[in-house]
């Protein structure tokens, strides 16, 4: 489904907007296929991460206002109700105002009423859960720790406390996962009713239990396969009423995530906790990946940028192109040549976007392009060949 002409709601590209990205590195266990950095969470390592996080949010001296927030994880909602309020009053405090979008990543087996009570007070307006499969058997696989009556359990939680917008995530292509249980699981999730939906196909990333099962030959890449559970989870989602906004996110009308629309259009956000990237100040780094070294530099005043990449408008530009093409009302090619003014980078990427639109890929009407269900499905190959030519 294209969106072509359709301007998501509150957000205009030419705007410089600021978003706030807070990483909670807590989680129970490991899950399989996850190599986010994570803690285990023992009650000093949270109360030095909670006033560290205090003291990262006092050294933000940006004077605009913080348009979304994000808490990622790791697993947010493990923390307590009393550390859930302490982390978002020490927020709030530099904020000001609760911002008009606050999404927070919950796991169902973290779900609580006291947790969710504590969230909606603040003015969380998004609760995202992570369920990724409703079969026993499958989320045992994973590595994930929820069983499904406690999708359900915490659902119903989640639906009393009233939050503005829900959203679940779907992984597909899991190994020995059917078609059947695919549309199953699509089917079960758009019967909850949540206003946004997040599928992700399973990756293999260094580091994790799936990638070494992968390089001992027990599992396998079947790309043929993969996109097969695509092409049904979009056309199923829009018969359900969800409409595909980016490859991997479909919402109802008006309940868009704007924290990640933003990110897409290269705006600006800053990241606190350890291992959160930012994108701020013409600068792309991270925190370290190690909760001591990171609170010690907090505690020292200091602000640590690892994996520190100096921005200029030839990088922006390429990435504005490469995330915008993700979403399906495209790009407009003049308002990112306004913004990131690179004629060079555009010289010879003109020739490359009229090859994607020759190979049926893409689809120009003057300055705005947007990909074709074709040009959808091998999206990650059109970015590699927009950055390699640029590099």
């Amino acid at each position: 489904m294209h969106l072509q002409g359709k301007e998501l709601k509150t957000v205009n590209p030419t705007q410089t907007t600021l978003g706030l990205y807070c990483h909670v590195p807590f989680c129970a266990s490991t899950c399989d296929f996850c190599a986010f950095y994570q803690e285990k969470p023992r009650r000093g390592d949270l109360d030095r991460y909670l006033s560290a996080m205090d003291a990262e949010f006092a050294l933000i001296s940006d004077s605009r206002s913080v348009d979304t927030v994000f808490w990622g994880g790791g697993t947010p909602g493990l923390l307590s109700a009393k550390d859930l309020e302490c982390l978002g009053r020490s927020m709030l405090k530099r904020l000001g105002n609760a911002p008009a979008e606050w999404t927070i990543e919950m796991a169902p087996s973290t779900v609580k009423a006291d947790k969710l009570a504590v969230l909606r007070d603040l003015g969380v307006t998004r609760i995202s859960m992570g369920v990724q499969s409703f079969d026993e058997e499958l989320l045992e696989s994973l590595g994930r720790l929820h069983r499904p009556n406690q999708i359900y359990k915490a659902w119903s939680l989640v639906e009393a406390a009233g939050f503005p917008q829900t959203n679940l995530d779907l992984m597909f292509a899991i190994p020995n996962q059917s078609m059947q249980q695919w549309e199953g699981a699509i089917r079960e999730a758009a019967r909850l009713g949540p206003s946004h939906l997040s599928t992700y196909c399973l990756t293999f990333e260094e580091d994790t239990a799936l990638y070494v099962k992968l390089s001992q030959g027990k599992l396998k890449i079947d790309e043929e396969r993969e996109l097969r559970f695509y092409e049904r989870g979009w056309e199923l989602l829009a018969e359900l009423g969800y409409a595909q906004y980016e490859i991997s996110n479909f919402s109802k009308d008006g309940a868009e995530c704007i924290h990640n629309v933003n990110t897409w259009r290269m705006a600006e956000w800053i990241g606190c906790g350890p291992s959160a990237a930012s994108q701020y100040r013409g600068e792309r780094y991270q925190r370290p990946s190690n909760l001591k070294e990171w609170a010690a530099s907090m505690e020292s005043g200091l602000s640590p940028k690892v994996e520190l990449v100096s921005l200029d408008a030839s990088i922006l530009m390429a990435d504005a192109i490469i995330f915008g093409l993700r979403m399906n009302v495209g790009i407009d090619l003049a308002d990112i040549a306004l913004r990131f003014p690179a004629p060079k980078v555009m010289a010879v990427l003109e020739p490359l976007l009229a090859f994607f639109e020759a190979e049926g890929l893409l689809i120009r009407d003057g300055t705005h392009a947007h990909l074709t269900h074709k040009g959808r499905l091998v999206c990650d190959a059109i970015g590699s060949a927009v950055l390699e030519a640029v590099v």
